[in-house]
Order: structure tokens, then sequence, then C-alpha cells
């Protein structure tokens, strides 16, 4: 596995050893020592989500307020780009962002660190995108950050605007978001 750096040091695009030829592919899509070896950090990981969306759809920037969620994120089918803001107060990158273009074809993952907002955009027909998670889904503590606050100042490779879920519709700019210490 290779980690290649983001936009924000604590945001880690990995880069999975793929092994092809004319039969397909194999790689490794998670491996706990590996991943710990490869990027010094030591995670369980409680829960796997899988998602599908169609072209146009932006999911997010979701977070939990209370037990936060760090997740390792791909794609399986298609292509987004994904994003994660850091809403760490304290943080010397405190409401910067870092993306990636994430696909089946480049097999690449991101990992989101606990403290960050979390969201992404399907560029392709559709998309099918697999997350783990450091902690369960906990509704009640989960927020929603605007997807297109200007103050946020997000690149999103749009073509019009995104099919949003009504919670997407209503997140809160940056200055109104509940945030983590």
């Amino acid at each position: 596995m290779k980690v290649v750096a983001s936009a924000i040091p604590e945001v880690l695009i990995l880069e999975p050893r793929v092994f092809g030829d004319e039969r397909g592919f194999f790689y490794e899509s998670y491996n706990a020592a590996a991943f710990e070896n490869t990027t010094g950090l030591r995670r369980s990981f409680v829960q796997d989500n899988h998602s599908k969306s169609a072209r146009g759809v932006l999911r997010g920037l979701h977070y939990q307020i209370r037990q936060p969620q760090g997740k390792l994120v791909r794609v399986v089918a298609g292509e987004v780009f994904d994003v994660a803001v850091d809403l760490r107060r304290g943080s010397a990158t405190f409401g910067r962002w870092a993306g990636a273009h994430l696909s089946a074809a480049n097999q690449r993952q991101m990992w989101v660190p606990e403290g960050f907002a979390h969201g992404f955009l399907v560029l392709s027909e559709s998309a099918e995108f697999l997350y783990k998670t450091t902690d369960y889904y906990a509704p009640e503590h989960e927020r929603c950050l605007l997807w297109n606050d200007p103050r946020l100042g997000i690149d999103w490779p749009l073509q019009g605007q995104p099919q949003l879920s009504a919670k997407d519709q209503v997140g809160l700019p940056l200055g109104e978001a509940e945030l983590f210490p």
C-alpha cells in the first residue's frame, strides 16, 4: 500500500498494490497490519456501509458530533469526487478541505479522520461507495455541514445543480455548525 499526501496531512489517499492480468485483478482492500504500518494509525472498524447513487448526487457533508467516525472510503463501481473538511477548532487546518477522485478504475481509498465532515459527488452514471467506520452510526449525533458554504470554497466538479437529500439541503454553514474542540 502506498500513501499519497492530500491538502490536509491527516487525510490520506491510499493506493493498494493491485495484481492484474488478462483474467482480471486482485488486491487487499483492507489489512489491519498493513494499514497501521503504512499510515501509523491503529484503528478498529466496527461498521461497513455501502451506498449506490446516480450521477450528480451529492451526499454530505456529514459528521457525528458525538461518537465521531473515522472513515476508510472507496468506490467499487463508477467514480466520485470525495471531500473531507476539518472541523476541529484547534487544528491548524480548521475549515480547510481535501478532495480526491476515487473510482473503481484507480482503486484509491481515502482515510477521513474523526473530527472531519465527509461528502462525495457522483461523477459517473452511477457509483457504488463502500466505507468502514470506527464508530457506529448514531443519528441523534449526526450533523450536516452546508456543501456549498462559500467560506469552505470546495471546488466541486459540478455540471449544474447536484441532487441533494432533504437533510443535505438544510446543512449549516461553518459559522453556525456544531464543531469539535
